[in-house]
């Protein structure tokens, strides 16, 4: 049994909710007439799903649209009294006036809309709306059934005039009680009022003065400044849009005093200064003590207490034996209403009001009484059944008092309709037992009390189809990982088939855990993971076969905005970047947009969006605002929003500012973590009134050199993001310093460690030597690896060396020092040498073979050798000749006189404690040559030289290091070699051999 055409759904390309047919008939084909368009999507119409089952399947009448039931209308207008019903044959309409056949044909006025019942009544050629007032019903009929509307009540609106009426001045003492009663015209629907003056300003309301619910005006007391104005009533009509107004009442106000400003502000009491009687409240609406009052369920109740006395009574409200209901109470017009939206059974009780002024207080109660117009608890529903099925159908309704139930059947009383033996009416319920083809009609039920009446229509169709599924095929599903998604399979047959999910061709049915099967043919995921990839076949089944539909479901990873903008403060000309760094699905098109005040950013020659932000060049007092980030696929979105605020400072202000050192980075950031690189990301501190020009990032690791920071790359100051070259097995930590003109920053706070993975060696050690140390030794030495060339734990060397003789055999030994020394070698003896380095996770690269020499035999055998040599004896030849010279010219000095040089008295103001002094010289050594106190020692021992206040080293705390053309670092523990000696200021002419003679004489 299929309870109704409603249970059918079909599922789009796109994983969107099915909707019910009748939406989609009544947008696209209003005349569709067959039963498997119901439920069906408005594409899937489209489909031509419909056209091969169209003509088998029949389709009892169903009424799609009708007017309300209490129906007014504009005198001014045409009257469109609505009518429309689906079916198949398309439905035939007629109508009842007053519950008499209304004869559309006969009155020219009169017309109904082609392929619908909706009647037109036009008044363009004259005739009195009022003539057509009346009870309307609307019948739509084929073959299988008829279908009836609500009774429509048709009345014309209506705005009579005010009856003319004479107006006395109404004379009241002055703190006394007045109602100014309105009594407007009864106009349809009731017009809305409102007090003015005859000069149309409005009258102010407040605790003293007020609007009752009735329209009078209510003073609790009456005050001499009342009658500086008259008082008018004014009628608003809704569909004229026209306001009539009522004569307007004039106040005289007797008063005990005569009017005093002064008194009045320098009295306590304003209403014994007035000579005014302070009086107890006392009701002027409701009367007496206690009233009731009846409201129906699902409407407003507004509970009202108006009170007089002097001075003007407060009001509040209770309900007795608890609460006022919570949720829904709103007080209103100064506390004198109480309203209460909504009401049901629970809100009947008594409530009561409490008037109070200094001078006592006094209650009234009111008896409120739910009463209800007839409301559904089980609406009677469509009913489809095969032949030889049972069904039933179900009108069950409330109300109070409690609805008496009436069945029709198209139309016309059960009672008096042929009888029907599968057939049985048991009050509410209607059960059919072993029905057949040709039982199809429409029932109508009727629950009915004084208060009104509800009408509902459910055909039952008798059908014998086999299954069919109405989706695509081969539908594609694509959902967001973690989302909630449904496979649709829309299927139809008679009797109504069993629906079973499989999933990649497995024999268990798909229905529990993250699964949930629904009778309607959805299958839902509550999180869809990517485990729930793959192909879902769905297989309807009844007595008369089975039919299969297959949907292939992707699941995508989510569009996340891993670090959007950030709020920024600029100076007017600097170059602010907006962050949006976006993680997506790579089978799934991206888009980024900018928004600017949440409208579309217009990207121009100022502006250059990246892949992970926007930069701003040059920024603007109008570029200030706030900045959104979309970041969205066909499937979902995120965005991220900052506030850019631009500081403006004139251009002649800005050339006066002092111009310092930036301000250091911050919030640096590492992503895209890879084996051999990572993204380093900071936001630029202040650039201080001079544009920043370079970053400098440095790293630091914590195996060789601990707290030691180091040079890795240097970057344009229009960016804030790079791209970093790693070496293995190192645990980095990174820092930026930003230069500008002025000189550099202070360093950024170190960023969080990344430790890459180890890998073999890639070089071998290099300045590989052999030498002896002793005649029967060799020493082989070399340049150790550093931190950064490493690669991986347990650094070690295997050296290996042999005589050089093609014969001769290697010979090894591992060791983790930058030395090894081979004992036992033959005098002075040519060696082949390899040094090779290894780690835990391999060994580098064949080395090169260098030759080194074992040692000889004496140190006097060397010079012995030396003295042999004919270079030798050519060089001390030389020196003695230069020897003789100079004793000749000294010779020659000595014989003009003269002993000792003659001193300038200029250098007597000199210390005569200072040593030079006394020696005759001067020390011009520099300083700067010096070793400083804190100059760090390289890994080879030198000292590394102090730099300027200016140079990296100051913040960097270490040399400058190497790098290749790819930015990789090679030679970060190499250092600077000394500087040479400076030479001292002592005279240049002693350094040649001709001065030097005259330096001796």
């Amino acid at each position: 049994m299929l309870e109704s055409y409603n249970d059918l759904r079909v599922v789009s390309a796109s994983p969107a909710i099915a909707i019910h047919v009748s939406d989609c008939v009544r947008d696209v084909y209003r005349f569709v007439l067959q039963l498997t368009c119901f439920l069906l999507f408005h594409y899937a119409c489209t489909l031509g799903i419909t056209a091969n089952i169209q003509s088998e399947l029949p389709q009892p009448p169903t009424i799609t649209k009708q007017s309300v039931k209490d129906y007014i209308v504009d005198p001014r207008d045409n009257i469109y009294i609505e009518c429309e019903a689906k079916g198949n044959p398309v439905p035939t309409f007629s109508w009842t006036r007053n519950g008499k056949f209304f004869n559309v044909a006969k009155d020219p006025k009169v017309s109904m809309r082609r392929r619908s019942g909706t009647l037109v009544i036009d008044f363009h050629s004259g005739g009195r709306p009022e003539d057509y007032e009346g009870e309307y019903q609307c019948f739509a009929r084929n073959d299988y059934g008829t279908a009836l509307s609500s009774k429509i009540h048709l009345q014309v609106s209506k705005s009579p005039l005010w009856p003319k009426e004479k107006v006395d001045v109404i004379e009241v003492d002055e703190g006394a009680p007045l109602s100014l009663q309105c009594n407007p015209p009864p106009g349809l629907p009731s017009p809305v009022i409102f007090w003015m003056s005859s000069a149309m300003e409005p009258i102010h309301q407040d605790k003293r003065v007020s609007q009752g619910q009735n329209g009078d005006l209510y003073f609790s007391n009456v005050m001499l400044q009342d009658a500086q104005t008259d008082y008018s009533c004014n009628a608003r009509f809704h569909f004229t849009h026209t306001i009539q107004q009522k004569n307007p009442y004039t106040l005289k106000v007797k008063t005990k005093k005569p009017h005093n400003e002064t008194s009045l502000r320098n009295h306590t009491d304003m209403y014994s200064a007035r000579g005014i009687m302070e009086t107890t409240p006392s009701f002027m609406y409701p009367y007496g003590t206690s009233s009731s009052q009846m409201v129906l369920r699902g409407v407003d109740l507004l509970l009202e207490c108006i009170a007089s006395g002097v001075p003007a009574p407060d009001i509040m409200w209770y309900k007795k034996g608890g609460e006022l209901p919570a949720g829904k109470t709103k007080l209103e017009n100064f506390n004198k209403a109480l309203r209460i939206s909504n009401v049901s059974e629970e809100d009947s009780g008594e409530y009561f009001c409490l008037a109070s002024n200094k001078m006592g207080s006094i209650r009234h109660t009111i008896s409120v009484r739910v009463k209800a117009a007839p409301y559904w608890l089980d609406e009677p529903q469509n009913l489809i059944l095969a032949p030889g099925e049972d069904g039933r159908l179900v009108c069950r309704a409330n109300g109070n008092p409690k609805p008496a139930i009436q069945w029709l059947v198209n139309g016309e009383p059960i009672e008096a309709s042929p009888p029907n033996p599968s057939r049985e009416v048991a009050g509410d319920t209607i059960v059919f037992r072993d029905t057949q083809i040709g039982s199809s009609a429409v029932y109508q039920c009727n629950a009915s009390n004084e208060h009104g009446y509800l009408l509902a229509n459910a055909f039952v169709s008798v059908l014998d189809v086999p299954p069919r599924i109405l989706a695509p095929r081969n539908q594609l599903i694509r959902v967001i990982q973690n989302n909630r998604t449904r496979l649709d399979c829309p299927f139809f047959g008679s009797p109504i088939p069993t629906l079973r999910w499989f999933k990649n061709g497995q024999g268990n049915t798909l229905d529990g855990g993250n699964y949930k099967a629904h009778e309607n043919g959805s299958l839902e995921m509550n999180m869809a993971r990517k485990e729930d990839q793959g192909i879902y076949t769905c297989v309807a089944t009844n007595i008369l076969g089975k039919a299969e539909a297959q949907v292939r479901l992707e699941v995508k990873d989510p569009t996340r905005i891993v670090r959007g903008p950030e709020d920024q403060v600029v100076k007017r000309g600097s170059m602010p970047r907006l962050h949006c760094r976006i993680k997506h699905d790579p089978t799934l098109k991206l888009t980024v947009t900018w928004l600017k005040d949440d409208a579309p950013l217009y990207i121009g020659n100022r502006m250059k969006k990246e892949d992970d932000g926007l930069t701003i060049y040059g920024v603007a007092e109008k570029d200030q605002g706030d900045y959104t980030c979309v970041a969205s696929t066909e499937l979902d979105k995120d965005s991220a929003k900052a506030y850019l605020t631009v500081l403006a400072i004139p251009a002649n202000r800005l050339r006066d500012l002092p111009k310092e050192r930036p301000d250091r980075p911050r919030d640096l950031e590492l992503t895209d973590l890879a084996e051999r690189s990572v993204r380093l990301t900071w936001i630029p501190g202040d650039d201080n009134n001079s544009p920043i020009t370079d970053y400098i990032v440095q790293f630091e690791e914590d195996r060789f050199q601990p707290g030691m920071w180091h040079n890795h790359s240097r970057y344009p100051g229009s960016v804030n993001s790079a791209v970093l070259s790693l070496s293995p097995y190192v645990n980095y930590q990174f820092r930026v310093i930003a230069v500008n003109d002025v000189g550099s920053s202070l360093p950024s706070m170190p960023s969080e460690r990344y430790q890459t993975n180890g890998a073999r060696p890639e070089i071998n050690p290099t300045g590989v030597q052999g030498a002896g140390t002793q005649k029967n030794n060799m020493e082989i030495t070399w340049t150790p690896l550093n931190a950064t060339q490493a690669y991986g734990p347990n650094l070690r060397y295997i050296v290996r060396w042999r005589r050089r003789d093609p014969r001769g055999s290697w010979y090894n030994e591992t060791v983790k020092t930058a030395r090894h020394v081979v004992w036992n070698t033959p005098i002075y003896v040519p060696y082949e040498i390899k040094v090779q380095a290894e780690n835990d996770f391999g060994r580098a690269p064949e080395p090169d073979t260098v030759i080194g020499y074992s040692g000889e035999d004496s140190y006097t055998k060397n010079h012995v050798d030396i003295a042999t040599q004919g270079w030798f004896i050519g060089l001390m030849c030389a020196i003695a000749l230069l020897v003789l010279i100079l004793l000749i010219v000294c010779f020659i000095k000595r014989s003009r006189g003269g002993k000792y040089p003659v001193r300038d008295n200029k250098d007597e103001h000199l210390n005569p404690e200072d040593k030079n002094v006394e020696d005759g010289s001067f020390d011009y050594s520099d300083e700067d040559n010096k070793p400083l106190p804190n100059s760090q020692t390289s890994l080879d021992g030198t000292i590394k030289q102090q730099e300027s206040d200016d140079s990296l080293v100051d913040y960097g705390e270490g040399g400058e290091g190497q790098f290749n053309e790819d930015g990789s670092f090679i030679g970060q523990y190499t250092v600077k070699k000394d500087k040479e000696e400076t030479e001292g200021n002592e005279s240049s002419e002693a350094t040649s051999p001709v001065n030097a003679i005259y330096s001796l004489a």
